[in-house]
């Protein structure tokens, strides 16, 4: 079945669901102080474009986009549906986020994950999509838990 993604208001309970789930596994797989996972109200500001993606009427993930000035933007709240792991998802709507960076103009894209088994897929397609690691930056502070990739538009 075809992937469809579209921007999301959050309104819908199944986005919702599924932005709990990732808030739940982003303070599970990270140290107390260290998940910087936006909330609902965190992602429902102007800065914040979500995105979610379907199949048919089963939402497969979610993945959003935080304009910080100046040319950057920050990839958020990316979560492939348990259902959907391994089917392409979590790359689809990367490279929708990366069209849509490009299309607004933006010079870079930066990101902030964390360390261990629970962030190697994710790594892994970031750095597949040529995310470089480099230094922390917005309001991030570095720690050996934390890790920050960038990526020049």
């Amino acid at each position: 079945m075809t992937l469809t993604i579209r921007e999301d208001d959050l309104s819908g309970q199944p986005t919702r669901d599924l932005l709990a789930l990732h808030l739940m596994g982003m303070r599970d797989s990270s140290p107390p102080g260290h998940s910087f996972a936006l909330d609902l109200s965190g992602l429902q500001v102007p800065q914040v474009t979500v995105w979610s993606a379907w199949r048919g009427d089963a939402i497969a993930g979610v993945g959003a986009l935080r304009m910080l000035g100046g040319g950057v933007g920050e990839i958020k709240s990316m979560r492939t549906h348990p259902e959907h792991l391994g089917q392409g998802v979590g790359a689809a709507i990367l490279d929708h986020i990366l069209s849509e960076a490009r299309r607004r103009g933006l010079a870079r894209l930066s990101l902030e994950t964390g360390s261990g088994p629970a962030f190697e897929a994710a790594l892994a397609l970031y750095r597949k999509r040529g995310f470089r690691d480099g230094p922390a930056f917005g309001d991030y502070e570095k720690s050996a838990f934390n890790q920050f990739l960038h990526l020049d538009l």
